[in-house]
C-alpha cells in the first residue's frame, strides 16, 4: 500500500485579529473559527486524496483560550488517520499575543472528509513526528467512536419532522 507522511499534508495558514472578527465578548466568533478550520483541513484532506472530498462532519471541537483583537491565529491541519473512503484530520490553532510574542493553544479539532469517488484507493498516512505519532495513535478509537455516532444519527433522523411546524 502506497503511504504518505503527516508532513506532506500539512496545510499552514495565518491570520491577524480584527475588530470585525470580534462577538460581543470581544474574542473570536466561534463561526468565523469553525470558518477557517474547514478551509484549512479541506487543503490537508485534497493533498492525501488527490481528488473532490467534501466535509462529512467537524468532530470534538476544543475552545481551550480566546483570541482576542491583537492576536495572530496560526492554523495547522494535517492527516491523522486514512480509512477506505475517509480521511481524518487534526487541526491545531495557535494563537500569538502580537505584542508581547507569547504564543499559546487556542484549539484543537478533528474533522472527517469523505472522497466521493468509491473506487479511489487511498494512501496510508505515516506520523513523522512525536506529535503526529500520539495524535495518530488514536485513530482507530476515534473512529470506532464517530461510526457509533453515525449509527445513532441516523436513528435520530428517522425521527425529526419535515413537516412545516404551522401545519398538524
Amino acid at each position: 500500500m502506497e503511504t504518505i507522511k503527516c508532513s506532506q499534508t500539512l496545510s499552514i495558514s495565518n491570520h491577524r485579529v480584527f475588530s470585525s472578527d470580534l462577538n460581543e465578548h470581544n474574542t473570536v466568533f466561534g463561526g468565523r473559527t469553525l470558518m477557517t478550520i474547514d478551509d484549512n483541513s479541506s487543503i490537508a484532506a485534497s493533498r492525501v486524496a488527490r481528488i473532490e472530498t467534501v466535509t462529512a462532519s467537524i468532530d470534538q471541537v476544543n475552545f481551550i483560550l480566546p483570541f482576542g483583537l491583537q492576536d495572530s491565529m496560526c492554523t495547522e491541519s494535517y492527516v491523522s488517520g486514512v480509512g477506505s473512503r475517509s480521511i481524518e484530520v487534526f487541526t491545531k490553532i495557535i494563537g500569538e499575543h502580537l505584542k508581547t510574542g507569547k504564543r499559546f493553544l487556542g484549539l484543537t479539532c478533528f474533522s472527517t472528509f469523505v472522497v466521493t469517488d468509491k473506487s479511489v484507493v487511498l494512501p496510508g498516512i505515516v506520523p513523522d513526528n512525536d506529535e503526529a505519532e500520539y495524535v495518530c495513535s488514536g485513530y482507530h478509537e476515534r473512529q470506532a467512536e464517530r461510526l457509533a455516532k453515525l449509527m445513532k444519527q441516523e436513528k435520530f433522523n428517522q425521527n425529526i419532522s419535515l413537516k412545516f411546524p404551522w401545519q398538524d
